[in-house]
């Protein structure tokens, strides 16, 4: 069975013999599954109200365990995103009920971002949403395929910059 990919990379080795595309067959496909799964995660998720970036906002909220309450930094932090892009998804949440912005304790000066109840109760649905659909997509592999694909991915993930766990 060939896909586009195997095209694209046939084009290339009639076009540049001498070039080694042999990446391309990995890189494009992680990135046309990528496409598909921003397809389907943006359909599943509409009903939530919220698009992915607010969804991983709110995720992360929710995995740091009670009160899901992080300050900006580590939200922006924990995302790979700018300070700005961070700001905006916040306003569009807290416009929308799902955080709100609480001074911190420990220190007036700063704030933390909490999830309300409104917020909470839309990504535990969520959740269980996001996760059957990357099920969904995964289905044609075994368990053990999708042990070895995660443990390949962890290998290429942990050799690139800034890709270590977190310290806890």
């Amino acid at each position: 069975m060939k896909d586009h990919v195997d095209f694209v990379v046939g084009q290339w080795a009639q076009v540049m013999p001498s070039v080694d595309a042999s990446s391309m067959e990995i890189f494009g496909r992680m990135a046309r599954v990528e496409k598909h799964l921003e397809r389907v995660r943006s359909l599943a998720l509409a009903p939530f109200g919220f698009k992915e970036g607010e969804f991983d906002v709110l995720a992360t909220l929710r995995r740091s365990g009670a009160p899901y309450r992080l300050t900006p930094t580590e939200l922006y932090r924990s995302l790979l995103i700018t300070s700005g892009a961070m700001t905006n998804r916040l306003v569009r949440l807290e416009s929308a009920g799902m955080v709100e912005r609480i001074s911190d304790e420990r220190d007036r000066r700063s704030v933390q971002i909490a999830l309300t109840g409104l917020g909470k109760a839309l990504i535990d649905e969520a959740v269980v949403t996001h996760t059957e659909v990357q099920n969904s997509v995964l289905a044609p592999l075994s368990a053990e395929q999708r042990i070895t694909l995660a443990g390949l991915l962890k290998l290429v993930l942990s050799n690139l910059p800034g890709e270590s766990a977190p310290v806890e």
